[in-house]
């Protein structure tokens, strides 16, 4: 099913979610191990105090004296029990700060491996996911989620085995000091795991819809980020107000159901602990009465009901946090088992199918048919080949299929039918990133990343400044460049907004000209120009386009008119090829935009 959809999927098994964390704390085996280990003597200190200061009470009373103690006068017994008790205090102290340190160590740990693995699946996801996906639910999924998942595991899944373990140790005590007593505290534990299960399920159940609302607010608030301007000019600030108020609402309201279910364990607990104090107070003063109990034990009883129920309190909290990060694996899942449709072949293939230096730039489209969704074609039987330093354009109304062309060439997508061949070999055999070395693309809206300028030619590869340098020079784009503050050093904001958008586009040729492609690819590359800045790169492109393969889609007919061949499409259908003379003489679709044309100059 579609990310993208509220419904909330099929529920996994709690085992089986879980598992997948165990990948990542195999990582951290040695941490995690000694983290655990740290919760046994932990749990047997916390479990101590209540009997020393029940034999406190019993040594005053001089009655079941411990047998180490019965030579000693009361004030050295007394002492030496506070000097066990502070012991106690300490070893609590020292194990919970290491534990807790280690814990969380391990914790970030595996939430900066989910967060890495889930941003490499999502980057190598095909444009066809992206489409469907909004920005912002991807980002609640790569920030929120994997925070949530994190949390479970440092807080949660710890904490819940260092409860286990205490309640382990506090039940073994007080069984060892008096078995009636401990059955009646062991009997009110059961409804209290009825009513932790009954709410933590629907708790599961409203957070998932807390985290979909979630997803939906963040996509509403970046569309209107980025689109802040169109906002604006048409005056749809109170209108978009409203929108936001009412998704706003929905996660309130999802975010107040959480809450009101995780309250009501809590407001469970202390009803039931206090009623197991009382009983402990009323079974335990009449075996007193009966003689056959100290105030000592009794006391020491009454201190082990509010422990009892301390952790378990604690156990429901995390469990409730349990229940979130349940929650985010199964976001995460989903994520994470969306098939990555564009991957290269195996290993033998790729070597045998590696263009190396020998890359003319030979296009071959064979009975080629697209469509993004199934059964609508936009490119339906396309057929033409471009010879190795060809330059053909592309031509046709909006909505012809001109760009779809081009996404199939560099692979962003996969033909529904038929193949696509370069130098002879299908591109599904070329590795992406040969593939992508030998095709440079220029669109007419270029992304800059926040850096420098340099590194936005660059793009992170290793090019000496020399061939940055050269690149800007043969784009015509070294001069703005020396123009900015501190020339290649200037830092540019985000997607470059201190740059008018001739020069971004200026940029996007120098980030082509370094990498020396075999085939050119000009998709609208000259529309944000204005006139002195396009003059200035139509030299710059005489010296790009010599000696390659170029695609070129232009809408201003005057820019392709000396192209080898022009390829005219409607509909997906390619309807006439030939040059600008021939296509005139055909007096066909581009004779027709040829004229609309120069009635617009």
């Amino acid at each position: 099913m579609a990310i993208a959809s509220k419904a909330r999927p099929k529920e996994n098994n709690d085992w089986q979610l879980a598992g997948k964390l165990i990948p990542y704390a195999k990582r951290n085996i040695v941490t995690l191990i000694i983290s655990v280990t740290l919760l046994v003597p932990l749990a047997i200190a916390g479990a101590v105090q209540p009997l020393i200061v029940g034999q406190a009470i019993s040594l005053l009373r001089e009655e079941n004296v411990w047998s180490f103690l019965q030579d000693l006068s009361i004030e050295a017994a007394l002492n030496r029990l506070i000097a066990i008790l502070f012991a106690t205090i300490l070893i609590r102290l020292a194990f919970a700060s290491v534990q807790g340190f280690l814990v969380q160590k391990v914790g970030q740990e595996i939430t900066a491996g989910v967060r890495q693995d889930l941003f490499d699946h999502v980057t190598s996801l095909s444009s066809r996911f992206f489409d469907r996906m909004p920005v912002g639910k991807l980002v609640t999924r790569l920030t929120n989620d994997v925070e949530a998942l994190g949390d479970v595991f440092a807080s949660g899944a710890i904490g819940i085995l260092s409860d286990i373990i205490y309640l382990l140790v506090i039940i073994g005590t007080i069984f060892a000091l008096q078995w009636q007593l401990a059955s009646l505290l062991i009997l009110m534990l059961v409804p209290v795991a009825f009513l932790i299960v009954y709410f933590q399920a629907q708790y599961r159940k409203a957070n998932y819809q807390a985290r979909e609302e979630l997803s939906q607010m963040n996509a509403m608030l970046q569309e209107n980020v980025a689109g802040i301007n169109v906002v604006q000019l048409f005056r749809r600030e109170k209108l978009n107000a409203e929108m936001f108020r009412s998704v706003n609402d929905r996660y309130r309201d999802a975010v107040n159901t959480t809450i009101f279910h995780d309250s009501a364990v809590s407001a469970t607990l202390e009803w039931i602990a206090l009623v197991a104090i009382a009983g402990v107070l009323w079974l335990g003063g009449w075996f007193i009465y009966q003689d056959t109990l100290s105030f000592g034990v009794l006391a020491a009883f009454i201190l082990y009901s509010q422990r009892l129920f301390n952790p378990l309190r604690q156990f429901a909290d995390k469990f409730t946090m349990f229940q979130s990060g349940f929650t985010a694996i199964e976001r995460i899942n989903e994520l994470m088992s969306q098939p990555i449709e564009i991957k290269d072949r195996d290993q033998d293939s790729l070597n045998a199918a590696n263009l190396g230096e020998k890359a003319s730039g030979e296009i071959i489209f064979d009975n080629v048919s697209f469509g993004y969704k199934p059964g609508e074609y936009v490119l339906k039987n396309l057929n033409f080949k471009i010879k190795s330093g060809e330059k053909i354009a592309l031509v046709g109304p909006t909505g012809a299929g001109k760009s779809s062309i081009i996404r199939l060439l560099c692979r962003l997508y996969e033909p529904t039918e038929g193949r696509i061949l370069v130098d002879g070999v299908d591109i599904r055999d070329i590795p992406q990133q040969e593939l992508r070395r030998h095709v440079g693309v220029i669109l007419q809206e270029s992304f800059l990343f926040t850096g420098d300028v340099q590194r936005n030619i660059t793009l992170g590869e290793d090019y000496p400044f020399e061939e940055v340098q050269r690149a800007a020079q043969v784009t015509n784009v070294d001069a703005l460049i020396e123009e900015l503050p501190r020339g290649y050093n200037t830092a540019l904001r985000e997607r470059g907004t201190n740059l008018s958008g001739g020069q971004k586009q200026l940029l996007a040729f120098a980030r082509v000209a370094i990498r020396d492609p075999k085939i050119l690819v000009l998709d609208e590359a000259t529309a944000s120009l204005d006139v002195g800045t396009e003059a200035l790169i139509q030299s710059a492109l005489e010296q790009l386009l010599e000696d390659r393969t170029a695609i070129i889609i232009a809408h201003r007919l005057s820019t392709i008119r000396d192209v080898d061949k022009i390829i005219v499409l409607k509909q997906g259908e390619i309807i006439e090829t030939g040059n600008h003379d021939e296509l005139l003489e055909l007096n066909g679709l581009y004779a027709g935009l040829h004229r609309l044309h120069m009635l617009g100059e």
